[in-house]
């Protein structure tokens, strides 16, 4: 995952829309386990209920999340920790362990203004038939976009 230097240097900006990956720690396929998933999902909803995201899509694979957002308050460093640190306490209390359910750090790519997002939302859904785990974006159940992912 991406090192903390290279962020140095980098702005976040509130109403930007952002395609970020974040990996599990050691690449442990935590989400293989449909509970582990939920928790996930309750995750990323509660950090979009505050008002700190918009969602736009997302795709929870084995062994790590994509995720595409408009950023409405603070900076993507403050909601993928609170996201990160909100589904790690949830997974580990759950499977009674004291390990470390995420990887440090992240990728982000802002997308520029002309960049489709429905597109974009498209291409992070696709990751699983990429990935060989379905034949079709529609048969994966860990992918959510705001657009209709297949026509």
């Amino acid at each position: 995952m991406a090192s903390p230097a290279l962020r140095y240097g980098r702005w976040s900006h509130t109403g930007n829309v952002y395609a970020l990956t974040t990996v599990t720690h050691a690449r442990r396929p935590w989400f293989i386990d449909k509970a582990n998933v939920e928790l996930l999902i309750e995750a990323l909803r509660t950090v979009e209920r505050t008002g700190r995201t918009f969602s736009l899509g997302w795709v929870i694979m084995p062994d790590h999340l994509h995720w595409l957002m408009e950023l409405r308050t603070g900076t993507l460093a403050g909601r993928m920790q609170i996201l990160k640190s909100r589904s790690g306490r949830s997974i580990a209390t759950r499977v009674d362990a004291n390990v470390p359910i995420w990887q440090p750090g992240y990728y982000d790519h802002a997308l520029r203004s002309d960049e489709c997002l429905h597109t974009q939302a498209r291409y992070i859904a696709a990751n699983p038939v990429r990935a060989g785990l379905a034949t079709r974006i529609a048969e994966y159940p860990y992918a959510w976009s705001r657009w209709p992912l297949e026509a």
